[in-house]
């Protein structure tokens, strides 16, 4: 069996299971986010008294954070007030960060552990040999009640990733090369496992960019077999005690895709699809392509790694006339990091406007949504119509070191001129 199927057979009491099976399988950790208060209403519908374990699940308050409205601020007070009614052991409120990155942060994930949560983007948890998964408010009020759900065993593809990525392309970059590539309905409910000599080398951060995208492609889930950054990282914040689960070798995939990693360049997703990639040379050959805001954040492109490449491009120079740079830290951890390390001070000093750790205007809430006509390029994960505020502006995905380089200019720019 493959790893994902190990976890899965693992948590359901059974020897084994098999592509296409459905099973109700225990779940580790349940996360919550601030757009799903239906899941206490449901909870409460279907009977529900007490959480199944309040030392196993968490509320994250990172869509809106801090609140821009009076309908969200409510939504988070009935939040709290569930939490404390539950005791709830975890609750990463306003001053915290993204969910993906804070629970990581908490030690809250580990190799071969099943977390759920009301977002999409759990996915991102393969980095650490886990298997993460998104669902809805019924679903999500289930796990609260039982510590359980149902899953229908995935099929599993690889992405073979192998070589060195030059100099100026980035974990952003290969993600969106396979994105273009496998498309964004080419793993509809399929476990994607990304493999080869360039993931074995990946830091924890860069793990964590691949695995986030691996959704827009439809993945049900993603995983890499855990490195040594990964499980020095675990080991160093893990609250339990974990089996690291390992891909067997010769285990034949359904279907399997092979990139070179040294032969990318810098790429681009265009609008308005996150398959519509290109690389960046292709785009800028046909003309220049101005924009009015740079976006360097979220769950996808706000961690450390990332601000430190933006402000290595940025110190001593300063974002061009009439545009604007918004910089999203993922975590309060990582905002603090950054702040002692002078990438926050270099950032701003370039005429960046630096914001609460959250999800910001990722989703289209809050801090840097954009207007009718603009043009924004985003280290975020979505670019389709209305994702980042109005449905009349247009968005480019880039990695956090193109957004960077194309503020000096104010037009879209290689990032490799300046490294």
């Amino acid at each position: 069996m493959h790893a994902i199927e190990k976890i899965l057979a693992g948590h359901c009491g059974r020897a084994e299971v098999h592509t296409g099976e459905i099973v109700t399988a225990r779940v580790d950790f349940a996360e919550i986010n601030d757009l799903y208060l239906q899941t206490v209403y449901s909870f409460y519908e279907m009977g529900g008294e007490k959480v199944w374990d309040n030392t196993r699940c968490a509320f994250v308050f990172d869509h809106y954070a801090p609140c821009p409205d009076i309908k969200s601020a409510s939504n988070h007070r009935e939040m709290r007030e569930f939490a404390l009614k539950n005791q709830l052991t975890h609750h990463f409120d306003i001053n915290t960060g993204v969910c993906h990155q804070v629970m990581a942060e908490a030690g809250l994930i580990t190799p071969g552990m099943i977390v759920v949560a009301t977002d999409s983007h759990t996915t991102t948890h393969g980095a650490f040999g886990a298997m993460g998964t998104g669902c809805g408010a019924t679903d999500m009020a289930t796990i609260l009640m039982t510590g359980e759900l149902w899953f229908r065993v995935p099929e599993i593809i690889e992405v073979r990733l192998e070589g060195e990525a030059p100099a100026g392309v980035f974990p952003k970059d290969v993600a969106l090369a396979v994105l273009g590539r496998i498309r964004a309905d080419g793993a509809v409910y399929k476990a994607v496992d990304f493999t080869g000599s360039y993931v074995e080398g990946l830091n924890v951060a860069g793990r964590m960019t691949i695995c986030n995208m691996a959704v827009e492609m439809g993945a049900k889930t993603a995983y890499m077999q855990p490195n040594q950054d990964v499980l020095d990282y675990v080991a160093a914040r893990a609250e339990r005690p974990y089996e690291v689960v390992y891909t067997d070798p010769g285990y034949e995939y359904t279907e399997s895709y092979v990139f070179d990693v040294s032969a990318l360049e810098p790429q681009l997703a265009c609008p308005s699809s996150v398959e519509n990639v290109h690389s960046l040379a292709s785009v800028t050959a046909e003309g220049m392509v101005r924009i009015d805001q740079g976006y360097i954040g979220s769950c996808t492109g706000g961690r450390e790694e990332d601000l430190a490449a933006a402000a290595r491009i940025l110190k001593g120079r300063h974002i061009a006339p009439y545009t604007r740079l918004v910089v999203v830290p993922a975590s309060a951890e990582v905002m603090r990091s950054c702040m002692a390390k002078g990438y926050l001070a270099d950032l701003m000093e370039a005429g960046a406007t630096i914001v609460t750790p959250g999800c910001g205007a990722c989703l289209g809430a809050h801090e840097g949504v954009l207007a009718p006509g603009e043009v924004c390029i985003t280290a975020t994960n979505r670019n389709f119509p209305g994702r980042m505020g109005s449905t009349g502006a247009k968005m480019y995905l880039a990695s956090p070191a193109t957004v960077a380089a194309s503020m000096i200019t104010g037009t879209i720019t290689d990032p490799r001129p300046y490294l």
